[in-house]
């Protein structure tokens, strides 16, 4: 699931949430566009249906639910071993809070040519938790009306990790 780019198999990543342009972690991907660890793909949607939702701090979460939900929009990008090591990190894939698997996706509204990429899916162990929190219920898009009350990490309490915030969010009671 890669691409050539000057002589460097690059990984290709598909965003849907807070590394999308206008979003609080885009940074990383202007900074990895600046090292030449990134190229920006363009628009892109899912060719299946995922169920994408928001947990604690209004943090965006896609579901490995193939056929469930909608075709969501994000943004796809050619990432460098380098850059794919640091995506890793703020995803928190040693950390179980999100899983790195493949995701097929098509530029903008077209159906013609299929990328095979990886997106960042919410992690097994609480997926299906968090889609019951959300009272099965996404949305196609992670925009800024779904982002409103997005808390950043470093605003976020030091002394729970986030995996203890994700598991106090699904076994709360809904508001």
């Amino acid at each position: 699931m890669g691409i050539e780019e000057e002589g460097e198999e690059r990984a290709v990543i598909f965003t849907y949430g807070t590394l999308k342009h206008g979003f609080s972690n885009h940074v990383l991907m202007q900074d990895l566009i600046s090292t030449n660890d990134a190229v920006y793909l363009g628009v892109y949607r899912t060719v299946e249906k995922y169920p994408l939702v928001c947990g604690p701090y209004r943090v965006p979460f896609l579901l490995n639910f193939p056929g469930v939900g909608d075709r969501i929009w994000g943004e796809l990008y050619a990432v460098s071993r380098i850059g794919l090591d640091r995506m890793d990190e703020l995803e928190g894939i040693t950390r179980n809070h999100y899983e790195r698997l493949p995701v097929e996706v098509v530029r903008g509204t077209e159906n013609v040519k299929v990328m095979k990429a990886e997106a960042y899916y919410g992690h097994r162990s609480f997926a299906e938790e968090m889609w019951k929190k959300n009272g099965e219920k996404g949305f196609c898009e992670y925009n800024q009306e779904e982002a409103k009350g997005y808390i950043k990490r470093k605003d976020r309490p030091v002394d729970v990790s986030f995996v203890d915030q994700i598991r106090l969010f699904v076994s709360s009671s809904s508001d």
